[in-house]
């Protein structure tokens, strides 16, 4: 196979050192558990300095998040070298971070250039219509694109009752997270398992039972509860207090936006289909000249979008580049911490995690899959379900084309439960916070983190217990 090999231009000083094309290999049986601490901190800040100091961490977030990733990479410099630290950071730069934010703002850039205007009356057969929409428009424009896309429209629609968080939190449960199970396009949990040589269709094939059982389940739910309070005498408030009266029907502006997310669908399976053997060696950093191209073009559709979507449907939509710009910081921060646990996790029993190995495997070191689902899930929803999701597939060994085959009943039970799970908090997906901020702009009233949580142990959790026996090796 032809493969051309590169060098990008670096200083002098380090392109002298050997060592740099092999140095993105870090032996994970080397390092302590010790280096997992920046890691650890830059998602317990996350998860944390937004309930203890909001403030704070809304003007020093992007900071808190370099602070950590300095704290690894500095030490680890120190240590190990600046060669290997450096390209150490550059895989994590290139062959992860940059493919992840260029489609996750171009999904944003590009949805939130589609204004639905006018407004319907917020009956629970209309409510439930529109998150089933949203949840199956999730796994083709990602839940950040179908969650801008509809959140405010079905706030729109419901202003005039009095009950409706209940509304907002399955919005969260379906659209933000559970509907985006089925493609690398959904969720980014999937999108890094894509990067990592996952077949496209790969989950739509093998996590569709699980996805129809908690998105169906979860429908029904919504459709009994909001028909609760719909029928409540004191459900209505007064016409005169309806700041969006009903209307005949709805219009929608920025139309133009619909052609270039199919753009970014065709990119994303060009990235996966087409094979030219051409890749471009960074300090050790295979790029493949499809994935170069998939994240140009990227960002060049979000430069299209910006200049042909007029101003209205933005204004209309309230886009703001700040839930963009949070994502793309934290990750920053998450993605360069995350390499040493990903190095020793890889290290298996011979690493400082091998507790974590053993705790998802038998007596004779086969993976359990119902360990994997509710591990992979119990972590996505306190941390992140994108890193946990890598943290688990470098745990079940790592090799795509064995996790979809051999051990493919592994992988689905890390993929649902990375996806799904990422519903029980706020955190647990990019989406939720975006989502609930929105809703409260609008002067809705939301569930503290806590309350939430209320909610998602109540009906989730319920159902995830039911899926373990239905679906997983227990």
């Amino acid at each position: 196979m032809q493969r051309a090999r590169m060098l990008l231009p670096l200083p002098a000083m380090l392109a002298v050192l050997p060592s740099l094309s092999h140095a993105a290999d870090i032996d994970g049986a080397a390092l302590s558990a010790w280096w997992g601490l920046p890691f650890a901190g830059v998602l317990l800040s996350i998860a944390l300095c937004p309930l203890l100091a909001p403030r704070f961490w809304h003007h020093h977030y992007g900071k808190i998040a370099a602070g950590w990733g300095l704290l690894f990479l500095l030490p680890f410099a120190a240590v190990f070298g600046a060669h290997m630290a450096l390209a150490g950071a550059v895989h994590a730069l290139l062959a992860e971070y940059i493919p992840f934010i260029a489609l996750i703002a171009a999904l944003y850039i590009v949805a939130g250039g589609i204004c639905v205007r006018g407004n319907l009356h917020g009956t629970p057969g209309l409510n439930t219509g529109i998150l089933a929409l949203g949840t199956l428009l999730a796994s083709f424009m990602g839940t950040t694109g179908a969650a801008m896309l509809l959140i405010r429209p079905l706030l729109r629609a419901n202003d005039n009752r009095r009950h409706v968080a209940h509304v907002v939190v399955f919005f969260i449960f379906l659209v933000a997270n559970a509907g985006g199970a089925l493609t690398p396009l959904g969720d980014p949990p999937l999108f890094l398992g894509f990067l990592q040589g996952v077949d496209f269709f790969w989950t739509m094939r093998k996590i569709l039972p699980e996805t129809l059982f908690i998105c169906l389940a979860l429908l029904a739910i919504f459709y009994v509860l909001d028909r609760h309070y719909y029928h409540n005498k004191e459900e209505a408030r007064p016409a005169h207090r309806d700041p969006t009266p009903d209307t005949r029907g709805i219009r929608i502006e920025g139309k133009i936006n619909f052609v270039l997310l199919l753009a970014v669908v065709g990119l994303v399976l060009m990235s996966g289909l087409w094979k030219p053997g051409i890749s471009f060696d960074v300090l050790g950093t295979d790029v493949p000249l499809q994935a170069a191209v998939r994240d140009v073009m990227l960002v060049a559709v979000a430069i299209v979008s910006l200049l042909v979507t007029p101003h209205a449907a933005r204004s209309g939509n309230e886009f703001s580049w700040e839930p963009i710009l949070e994502v793309g910081k934290l990750f920053a921060g998450i993605f360069l911490t995350i390499i040493p646990v990903i190095a020793m996790l890889k290290a298996g029993t011979d690493g400082a995690f091998a507790v974590v190995v053993r705790a998802v495997s038998d007596a004779n070191g086969q993976p359990v899959d119902s360990m994997y689902f509710w591990a992979t899930g119990l972590l996505s929803s306190f941390l992140d379900n994108a890193p946990t999701y890598l943290v688990f597939f470098s745990t079940a060994g790592g090799d795509a084309a064995t996790l979809m085959t051999r051990d493919a009943s592994t992988l689905a039970a890390i993929s649902a439960g990375a996806v799904f799970m990422g519903a029980n908090t706020y955190i647990g997906n990019a989406p939720n916070l975006m989502v609930k901020a929105i809703a409260e702009n609008r002067g809705l009233r939301m569930p503290s983190f806590f309350g939430y949580m209320l909610w998602s142990g109540s009906i989730l959790l319920p159902l995830f217990l039911v899926m373990t026996f239905l679906f997983f090796k227990v």
